[in-house]
């Protein structure tokens, strides 16, 4: 009876893998917030795009480029005209005699025939083409400057995903260290309301803080994995890969804790906001020159060499077959004229728009300003406000310490005693939400003041 059942269960298990052992590896890591930060720049979808979208932006420039470069061509034509075309001839042509009207059916052409030519185009001069040349390398720029601030907004949300697990991870800590102090003043009420030292009420407010602690554990456990899934997603790690954060919050939180930030200025010019504006102002300036360019005459030639023969049967590849040769050479010039004022309204558009653009360039650069004293306005507060968080602490952990001991001495009641402890713990997760808040702040007033240049690889 069991080896029958041993092979059914192994049948099973081949028809159905989930009911197998997996023995797929799991890739883990282990990083600190500097290697996931390094680790991300490389591998997170937004960094890959970004660097995508620059790669693309150097095959479109070289595209631009080679267009004011030599092109060549070849066409080969092979025919083979199973009904050959027919013309009709005056009959009069071949005999002065014959009657005016009539005519003869003859057949001009062999039956096949075959030709090679090969043309060579070069662009001798194009306004146009020279703008465009200065069009792609805006491009360029515009993807290196978005690439630029794509790795800056990654760097962030890296930062503040792995704060949030840091933070998620101290929570659990703290809750699971109230759960063991209150389950250990829970069950010292218990003993003492049971030989009739206590009221029940005391016990059951005890419950209470307890079964509320229960499930916020049980609610910061489920958002601990969360913040490791977005984390995980940050970085460009597959969701069900292990992770593993080795930096500690406090640990962390005072090397983000950096006066010297508070005072570092940068030119608005150099803030990567203000570049991408450039570049859009410059991208509205070529376009005028686009427009205005195609008032100028453009100057191209082509020459082509060919070779053609023709038979009534398939003698191409014959060394016998003659091929009779042609070649062409030409200039072409053409001038715009008038286009009945075509051109210039569209001139005139874009004039228009560069205008704006210029609009948008001084908007950017207050939009700067306001972002540097913004963030550190909001750095300088979660400084402050991690300095009264510790005091706070410090204070709701002695009141805490104090209610409890007069509760077990009969001074404080069991209402006194959960006040201190709920103001104790608000304290906790006010003290852990400040940390965190100084290292997402940081990293904010990081960002704006960052002025990075992506250097790209030659193409």
């Amino acid at each position: 009876m069991q080896k029958p059942m041993f092979l059914f269960l192994c049948l099973l298990g081949y028809l159905n893998p989930s009911l197998a052992q997996d023995t797929t590896e799991v890739e883990s890591y282990a990083l600190t917030l500097q290697e996931a930060i390094t680790y991300g720049l490389e591998n997170s979808y937004d960094a890959k795009n970004a660097l995508t979208d620059v790669e693309i932006a150097l095959k479109q420039k070289w595209e631009v480029i080679a267009q004011g470069l030599p092109q060549i061509s070849g066409e080969v034509t092979y025919q083979n005209q199973f009904i050959q075309p027919t013309s009709f001839i005056p009959a009069v042509v071949f005999d002065p005699s014959a009657d005016p009207g009539d005519f003869i059916p003859v057949q001009f052409s062999q039956k096949q025939n075959a030709s090679a030519v090969a043309t060579w185009n070069q662009l001798i001069f194009d306004g146009s083409y020279i703008v465009g040349v200065q069009s792609a390398k805006t491009l360029l720029q515009i993807s290196e400057n978005a690439k630029v601030k794509t790795d800056l907004e990654v760097k962030q949300a890296i930062i503040e995903a792995y704060g949030n697990v840091l933070l998620a991870q101290e929570s659990v800590a703290i809750l699971q260290k109230n759960i063991e102090t209150v389950n250990k003043n829970l069950n010292d009420t218990q003993k003492i309301f049971e030989n009739g030292l206590g009221e029940e009420e005391d016990v059951e407010q005890l419950q209470i803080t307890a079964l509320g602690l229960e499930t916020q554990l049980n609610n910061t456990v489920r958002q601990l994995a969360i913040a490791y899934d977005m984390l995980k997603l940050t970085l460009g790690i597959p969701i069900d890969s292990k992770l593993m954060v080795t930096d500690e919050l406090e640990d962390l939180t005072l090397q983000y804790y950096d006066l010297n930030l508070l005072t570092q200025d940068i030119n608005p010019e150099q803030n990567i906001d203000y570049r991408i504006a450039q570049d859009q102002t410059n991208l509205a300036e070529t376009e005028v020159k686009l427009e205005k360019s195609k008032a100028l005459p453009r100057l191209s030639a082509y020459l082509n060499y060919g070779a053609a023969g023709a038979s009534n049967s398939f003698t191409f590849l014959s060394d016998e077959q003659r091929y009779f040769e042609q070649s062409i050479l030409g200039v072409s010039l053409t001038v715009p004229i008038f286009s009945s004022g075509m051109r210039a309204a569209k001139t005139a558009q874009k004039e228009l728009a560069y205008q704006q653009s210029l609009e948008d360039l001084e908007r950017a650069r207050n939009q700067v300003k306001l972002q540097i004293a913004t963030a550190r306005n909001d750095y300088q507060f979660a400084l402050d406000n991690f300095a009264t968080q510790e005091k706070n602490l410090d204070l709701a952990e002695r009141i805490e310490n104090k209610n409890s001991i007069k509760f077990f001495e009969g001074i404080a009641s069991s209402f006194e005693l959960s006040e201190a402890q709920t103001q104790l713990y608000q304290a906790q997760q006010d003290y852990l939400q400040a940390m965190y808040d100084v290292i997402a702040n940081k990293a904010a007033l990081e960002k704006v003041l960052d002025t990075t240049v992506y250097q790209p690889k030659e193409d």
